[in-house]
């Protein structure tokens, strides 16, 4: 389990932006955001002063389209999800109790690649 914290601070003109926090002294956390198992390009991560770190990214277009997308925020090292964004649009906005279906998907998928990373590792 990581030690590390996000917190959502704003989420403005599809710009997502957050602090970290519990960031080991003299450590730049690996922080990145995925979106249906892939990986965003653009996360910025930058130090905040006090021990915190701000990470912000573009919420994909991609992600704006009917049901329920879900944009998780995971540490790089462990795959540990810290932070979870999702996305509610077009004719299933009501269905709310899909938005934590989708998030229980995507946590049971990095689950699933650290356990064979972990099945590789110890072979």
């Amino acid at each position: 389990m990581s030690i590390l914290k996000v917190t959502k601070t704003r989420l403005t003109n599809g710009r997502y932006e957050g602090v970290i926090s519990n960031v080991p002294e003299d450590l730049r956390p690996g922080v990145s955001a995925r979106f249906r198992d892939r990986p965003l390009d653009d996360v910025v991560v930058s130090p905040a002063g006090d021990g915190t770190w701000r990470v912000a990214f573009d919420i994909p277009v991609s992600a704006i389209s009917d049901g329920i997308q879900t944009i998780t925020i995971i540490e790089s090292n462990t795959g540990d999800v810290l932070d979870s964004l999702a996305i509610i649009a077009g004719d299933s906005a009501d269905e709310t109790i899909q938005a934590e279906i989708d998030l229980l998907r995507e946590e049971l998928d990095l689950l699933k690649r650290a356990f064979r990373r972990h099945c590789v590792e110890t072979a």
